[in-house]
């Protein structure tokens, strides 16, 4: 790590303040092996850990994960069924390690579309580490951002008909209110791993000035030579956020 804050240190690096990462490529990273896919979510979850303390090391302030979204309930049961009993031993272990690091940790998404059980664990890490001061760790679970803004636009529309809003207070602070990333700052930088170039309808509105990198690395390959990569290559972009 040493090497890589010296680096850091040595090219004036400018460390992005919020970082979105979408975790990709767990399945082939398992087949190439001739492993079963959960093998992969397994040891992706190792990587989050890693990239997490990395991330921290390296000055950033906030990570932003996405873990399971509104579409990959598509996928085989067997599959998901496997996702979700990874994901909630992680919540579980996350609860030591957060407090044992001071991480913040806060999950958005659809909680109401998980398990009581998922959701109860959900409630209890976000409870043990809301006073927390060191990193804040989001974890996106459940979570589409078309259905993120509908439930927001939802929310908006039935305080209108309450008349407690009226529409002219419709502005884009009081959208970012309603939405589940409230109170945290736009992503400066997203990842995406694996090769694939697209959003998967994560964060959409968030992103709009986000500058993207994306690697052709698996996730559970992804380490920090891999992370100030990405760092590198956000500090050889302009952003003008629409100026010029």
């Amino acid at each position: 790590m040493e090497k890589i804050l010296q680096a850091i240190r040595d090219e004036k690096l400018d460390v992005p303040k919020h970082v979105a990462i979408i975790l990709d490529g767990n399945g082939r990273w398992a087949k190439k092996r001739n492993m079963p896919r959960n093998y992969g979510h397994v040891q992706g979850s190792k990587t989050v850990e890693q990239i997490i303390e990395d991330g921290y090391n390296m000055g950033i302030e906030y990570i932003t994960v996405y873990a399971f979204s509104t579409e990959n309930w598509k996928r085989s049961k067997d599959e998901v069924d496997a996702l979700m009993k990874l994901l909630a031993k992680y919540l579980i272990d996350c609860i030591e390690r957060s407090t044992k690091n001071n991480m913040k940790v806060r999950v958005i998404g659809d909680k109401t579309g998980l398990d009581k059980k998922l959701a109860d664990k959900i409630n209890e890490l976000e409870e043990a580490t809301k006073n927390a001061t060191g990193l804040k760790f989001t974890i996106a679970i459940n979570y589409g951002g078309r259905d993120e803004i509908r439930r927001a636009v939802k929310s908006i529309a039935l305080d209108v008909k309450a008349g407690t809003v009226s529409p002219d207070d419709i502005t884009e602070e009081l959208i970012n209110d309603r939405l589940d990333t409230a109170g945290l700052p736009d992503p400066d930088l997203l990842i995406r791993t694996s090769g694939e170039e697209r959003l998967s309808n994560f964060l959409p509105w968030q992103l709009a000035y986000t500058e993207f990198y994306f690697t052709d690395v698996l996730w559970p390959d992804f380490s920090k030579e891999d992370l100030l990569t990405a760092i590198r290559y956000y500090n050889g972009r302009e952003r003008r956020f629409g100026g010029v």
